[in-house]
């Protein structure tokens, strides 16, 4: 399998993209903003068939877009604060209206949009894999650089504000991240399924951690795996390599969860049995302790 070059570009290219979302959805789902990336992607899509009308890069317009669109989710959240999660909608139906209208434009451009919506990872050119890797870098430098104020930030945002975290660019910056993380993760599994990278490893990681550091390095061991997997088995049953990912992962993580039942359970079932052990050992002891005097006078 890794005898073909598009198939070494598709696993560098996954495990890239598979470790910086992962720490991403981790951050998105303590902020409750886990629908931030599937809004964002719709918002690229629309940044694609732009850049197919105007007959430029598409990837590069995505990437431009999904930024634009990041600072405008960022500014309409901090317009309707006691509903911030209006921000993800209005965004959303602008990104979806703004593709379907550019793509009416242009004959035949929906037909090439399949690869955007699904994801065509085995697809990945040169250039892509280098921008990939260009945003991992920085996703990597931001998140060791702001680990602390972000992890303030996750929680609440009134107590980083009191602590004299600069909140309002620090979200800033975090949109904008986000942003550049969606737009090179589309190329893997598509517009439709790329919250599966962001989200899957992250609610598995946060599900089964005990501490935030944990999750973290959960969630990039599970991204990481669920990928190589996923693709690993589009290869050999001859499936989309996008929904085959994104399948994976979800059975990792009802996997995941099952497991933490069960062993939640043998828990359970282990304490039960303790204070009845208790019980006979200390009835044992007392017998003997009776017995030891009389046995003494013998």
């Amino acid at each position: 399998m890794l005898h073909y070059e598009f198939m070494q570009r598709a696993f560098l290219a996954g495990g890239i993209v598979s470790l910086l979302a992962s720490v991403l959805g981790v951050y998105l789902m303590l902020r409750r903003q886990a629908l931030m990336a599937d809004t964002l992607s719709h918002v690229s899509l629309a940044g694609v068939a732009l850049g197919s009308l105007l007959r430029l890069n598409p990837v590069v317009t995505a990437f431009l877009v999904a930024i634009v669109g990041a600072c405008a989710v960022e500014y309409v959240r901090r317009s309707f604060r006691s509903f911030s999660e209006i921000s993800i909608a209005i965004i959303m139906i602008g990104g979806l209206a703004s593709s379907v209208v550019i793509m009416n434009m242009s004959q035949g451009l929906s037909k090439s949009m399949n690869a955007y919506l699904f994801g065509s990872i085995v697809a990945v050119s040169g250039g892509e894999l280098w921008l990939m890797l260009a945003v991992a870098v920085i996703g990597g430098l931001y998140f060791c650089l702001l680990r602390r104020p972000l992890y303030v930030l996750a929680f609440d945002e009134e107590t980083a504000e009191t602590s004299g975290l600069k909140v309002k660019l620090l979200s800033l910056s975090f949109s904008i991240m986000t942003g550049m993380a969606v737009a090179v993760a589309m190329p893997i599994v598509g517009v439709l399924l790329v919250s599966s990278l962001v989200v899957l490893p992250a609610a598995l990681a946060i599900r089964i951690a005990r501490s935030f550091a944990g999750a973290i390095w959960i969630a990039m061991a599970a991204g990481l795996t669920g990928v190589y997997t996923g693709l690993t088995a589009s290869y050999k049953l001859n499936t989309p390599p996008g929904g085959t990912i994104a399948l994976t992962l979800l059975a990792f993580l009802i996997g995941g969860l099952l497991v933490k039942r069960g062993w939640l359970y043998i828990g359970k079932l282990r304490n039960r049995n303790v204070p009845l052990q208790e019980e006979k050992i200390g009835s044992a002891t007392s017998g003997e302790l009776t017995h030891a005097p009389s046995r003494g006078m013998q």
